[in-house]
């Protein structure tokens, strides 16, 4: 254990809580596409969004979902060999068809092994009509369900330059669609964004603790190769969030979220070949224990400045 992990609600420490023991997500890639790349609600995709679609991490598309699972659990279980596990859609807009093919996949997901207690889906608050709602709900009896939302931010004119295409009053409607269906949220938001403030980074994380959501997963904007916002960065770089002040914004942040929201992540993750910059990004442990030093520094603890 990290020696500021007792200072927020990791998600480690939740899942060991909830289930007993160790549980492990297992990222999948059902080969989705998304509404904001094929023009049915934008074209190109987030300006920050690689090829995969926020899945460089996650399995192979080409192959079986069993296959997928199989493999990646096979290699986590050499670490925690009676580890429970979470089948995790990630890859692009995870809720993208039509319900009974959703269905499919998602009942194949819940059924690869009994080791399964949960599904994460990450999909866009546009692509949740309610008949996947209803999906949803449904699964929910089965195993512990939570969606995967992308706000990003709050403030209207940087969504519109990160070509997001959709609107906050959106995520908001799916929150509340969602949750009155007892299933569980996590909302993404990016620090360091283009003609960002840290006022108006502490604003997004306001916004997403009175959105009432179970979780939250915080990254540092990643300029990667192969993407709009890297094209735009290496004809004319701009300014970004050193260590130190992405650091500094995260703890402000974590004090001002429910102490019974779990935060999923701190830092984000790019493959090392495709990252352009910031370079200190790679280097997550030293990130995550800058955060931790500065939380017991200024005797910072989750929610103690609400």
């Amino acid at each position: 254990m990290r020696v500021g992990e007792t200072r927020y609600l990791s998600l480690n420490n939740a899942l060991k809580k909830r289930y007993g023991k160790k549980v492990f997500k297992v990222s999948l890639d059902a080969n989705f596409t998304c509404p904001n790349k094929d023009g049915t609600k934008g074209v190109g995709g987030c300006i920050f969004c690689s090829p995969s679609g926020s899945g460089d991490f996650a399995g192979n598309a080409l192959t079986s979902l069993k296959t997928q699972y199989q493999t990646v659990k096979a290699n986590m279980l050499k670490k925690w060999p009676d580890a429970l596990t979470i089948p995790y859609f990630q890859a692009n807009t995870n809720t993208y068809a039509d319900v009974e093919t959703l269905r499919t996949l998602f009942y194949t997901a819940i059924n690869l092994d009994k080791s399964i207690v949960g599904l994460a889906i990450a999909t866009r608050c546009d692509a949740l009509d309610e008949a996947t709602v209803d999906l949803l709900a449904e699964l929910n009896q089965h195993v512990d369900v939570s969606v995967e939302l992308g706000l990003q931010t709050i403030h209207e004119p940087t969504a519109k330059r990160l070509n997001r295409a959709h609107s906050t009053d959106c995520v908001q409607d799916a929150v509340t669609r969602l949750h009155s269906r007892g299933i569980e949220t996590v909302i993404h938001i990016i620090n360091g964004l283009p003609h960002e403030s840290e006022a108006m980074m502490l604003d997004t994380a306001k916004y997403v603790n009175r959105l009432g959501v179970q979780g939250i997963k915080i990254h540092m904007l990643h300029i990667m190769k192969n993407t709009a916002l890297g094209a735009m960065y290496q004809q004319k770089p701009f300014e970004l969030l050193t260590l130190e002040q992405y650091a500094n914004i995260v703890v402000k942040q974590i004090a001002l979220l429910n102490p019974n929201m779990v935060i999923h992540r701190l830092t984000g993750d790019s493959p090392k070949d495709t990252l352009i910059a910031p370079t200190w990004t790679l280097k997550k442990f030293v990130v995550l224990n800058t955060i931790d030093a500065l939380l017991k520094r200024h005797n910072i603890v989750q929610g103690c400045h609400l």
